[in-house]
């Protein structure tokens, strides 16, 4: 079995990559209204014990694959077991299709640090949002091109495939130790901002007061493990992609702690700042913290303009941090990303880079221009909710399942993690991914399938969420089989079996 791979030059680079996608655009909001909704103070337990039970685990599961077959995931799957190929490839057509809209929402952060300058939003930001900006028409409807979202998504498909043709050691990695420092920096200075404004107090008590009563609820568990499984970005590829590019005498296991409690430490601060934000307008406006808190699209660019609006000095250059941090987290995870595919193509069909980055990369930039119409964002909601659910959470079971049961490698893997990690793996890594989580995933699982039968996800048309929605996340699934049937791996150092 050939290994011969590119490497980052230092564990570092290794984890500010894999740190870069699991801190994310998304769980900048995302995590602070879960917690929220879910006990605030008291969510906490339950999400320590999901990322014990599941997301350690899982992560090293996946940086232990990688590293060990030393492929992208449809390589190292076809390593592990040639009958596991096409599991590979539908988690690489979920990356796939996340980068295709995940690249019109960093295109959105983009512009709204510019428009932070002049606050060009006004006063009523929601409406500037779904109005101006996006132009927003009927589900269904293209409308044609929301024009002040093009330029931008260029820009970011500039980037993001620029620093893809430079390579991995001296593309994605010197990018990462530029952004991600940088990231962080930023946003700290965003949080101590807010926790500097009047209300912020009131605000981070809304965070934090714990409402235990909730702990009994299966369902604020399910959130926990929902919330675990989605930051960490197990499930579709990246994780097992980048840990193939570490040394071989990587120390896995402590990789994984690292990445882990980095990404929460990440969302922790987050949850600062977004409450200490909400609490000052709340009492700007002289109502509770709970009349503010919402989530997603409409928190980011519609509710924190509105804060930045209210601040009493610095408005401009503060919006300028807050969303240039948005921009650089939305890069990281989207060069993460489009590896994933960029990889497997390169080593199945035994291309050079370039013309893998051409292709998978321009595929996606071409594609994505679906969800730069007035009626993208309609696309985006339907589209984002259905791969995440019956994509990355299907996936991530079916990988669990068939690693832990049916092709029995958990002692295999845990025998390469200790050999080359300081921390040896205890029996709880194989209880917790050969019983507890696939539970866990399996209860996600049954639990969003009847919600989406019960009623059509969002309100939206019926024939709408059929077609952008599940339709898209079976998709996913039959490129990944198709594309295994497609034709053997070719020879070389990239793709040989």
């Amino acid at each position: 079995m050939e290994q011969n791979r590119p490497q980052w030059g230092s564990r570092a680079g290794f984890i500010m990559a894999a740190v870069g996608s699991a801190v994310g655009l998304g769980n900048i909001w995302r995590f602070p209204a879960v917690a929220y909704e879910n006990g605030g103070g008291a969510f906490f337990l339950p999400y320590l014990f999901a990322l014990l039970t599941a997301g350690i685990p899982l992560l090293i599961m996946e940086f232990t694959m990688g590293h060990k077959y030393r492929g992208s995931a449809p390589l190292t799957m076809a390593r592990m077991n040639k009958k596991a190929e096409w599991l590979g490839w539908w988690q690489l057509a979920i990356a796939f299709i996340i980068a295709t809209y995940y690249a019109v929402i960093v295109a959105w952060a983009t512009s709204y640090a510019f428009f932070s300058f002049k606050l060009t939003w006004g006063d009523e930001p929601q409406d500037f949002l779904l109005g101006d900006y996006l132009q927003v028409v009927e589900a269904g409807q293209f409308g044609g091109f929301a024009n002040g979202v093009l330029l931008p998504l260029l820009v970011v498909w500039i980037v993001t495939l620029g620093i893809m043709f430079s390579g991995v050691k001296k593309g994605i990695e010197a990018a990462n130790k530029v952004m991600l420092p940088l990231l962080v920096v930023l946003f700290f200075i965003v949080v101590v901002r807010a926790l500097t404004l009047p209300g912020a107090i009131e605000g981070l008590d809304a965070f934090f007061q714990p409402d235990w009563s909730k702990i009994t609820d299966g369902k604020v568990w399910i959130a926990a493990y929902g919330q675990i499984f989605f930051s960490l970005s197990v499930g579709f590829a990246i994780m097992v992609t980048y840990s193939s590019y570490l040394p071989k005498k990587a120390d896995i296991t402590n990789n994984a702690f690292i990445t882990a409690f980095s990404n929460s430490s990440f969302e922790l601060l987050a949850g600062f700042g977004v409450f200490a934000a909400l609490g000052f307008m709340a009492q700007q406006q002289g109502v509770p913290v709970n009349e503010v808190v919402s989530s997603g699209v409409i928190l980011a660019f519609a509710v924190f303009p509105q804060i930045i609006n209210e601040f009493p000095v610095a408005n401009g250059f503060f919006g300028f941090l807050f969303f240039i941090s948005l921009t650089l987290a939305g890069l990281t995870s989207l060069i993460s990303i489009t590896e994933t595919f960029v990889a497997g193509l390169q080593e199945k069909f035994n291309i050079s880079r370039t013309k893998s980055v051409a292709f998978g990369g321009g595929l996606s930039a071409i594609l994505s221009l679906v969800f730069a119409t007035k009626g993208g964002l309609n696309f985006l909601d339907v589209t984002d909710n259905f791969i995440n659910q019956f994509g990355i959470v299907f996936a991530g079971l079916v990988e669990v399942i068939l690693v832990a049961w049916v092709f029995k490698e958990l002692d295999s893997l845990k025998q390469h993690a200790d050999s080359v990690s300081d921390i040896n793996l205890g029996a709880w890594w194989k209880i917790c991914l050969s019983v507890v989580t696939p539970i866990v995933l399996f209860f996600m699982m049954f639990d969003n399938i009847r919600q989406n039968i019960a009623a059509p996800y969002g309100g939206y048309p019926a024939s709408f969420v059929l077609t952008y929605g599940w339709l898209v996340a079976a998709l996913a699934l039959i490129v990944g089989v198709l594309l295994m049937f497609i034709k053997p791996w070719s020879g070389g150092n990239k793709g040989e079996l």
